[in-house]
């Protein structure tokens, strides 16, 4: 069974991610999200969120793939969460030079920490590349229209968070 790790913050998971997750699908049998704790980052939503719009988004792009989807919370090494879950494969997102770069570090030193685990790059979509959770907590901050890059109930939780309901 090929199964793959697609790590990530999701704070809050968007279009963008979907987008990816739908596609990584294609290449494994078992997709396990990694669900980031990282305190470093101040994350807008708690991890229990986070999991908990994952779940319902995947459930939804299980069905339609029929590719099992499971949403599993780290804290640990990424390639120590790959072992953790039996993935072989990383799958990363980019959406521009610049996320190559620090993607292609990673790469290099997950190698080293053990050579058995590929990563896989999956561009995203062009109507998908502006889009980073990061803008779109800061667009709906400001009283911006968030709905073009994160699905309706993630859009309602996301308001709601931020007072804005």
């Amino acid at each position: 069974m090929r199964i793959g790790l697609y790590p990530g913050t999701f704070d809050p998971i968007t279009l963008g991610h979907i987008d990816i997750i739908r596609r990584a699908t294609a290449l494994v049998d078992r997709l396990v999200i990694g669900v980031a704790i990282n305190r470093d980052k101040g994350p807008l939503f708690s991890l229990e969120e986070r999991v908990e719009m994952l779940e319902a988004e995947c459930v939804k792009l299980a069905k339609e793939t029929g590719i099992e989807i499971v949403v599993h919370p780290f804290e640990n090494l990424l390639i120590n969460c790959a072992r953790d879950v039996g993935a072989g494969v990383i799958v990363r997102g980019l959406r521009a030079v610049s996320d190559f770069e620090y993607e292609f570090q990673m790469v290099g030193m997950n190698r080293v920490l053990d050579s058995s685990v590929e990563t896989v790059f999956l561009m995203a979509e062009a109507k998908h590349q502006s889009i980073a959770s990061k803008l779109v907590k800061e667009i709906a901050r400001l009283d911006g229209d968030v709905s073009a890059f994160v699905t309706p109930a993630v859009n309602e939780r996301l308001l709601a968070k931020l007072g804005k309901t």
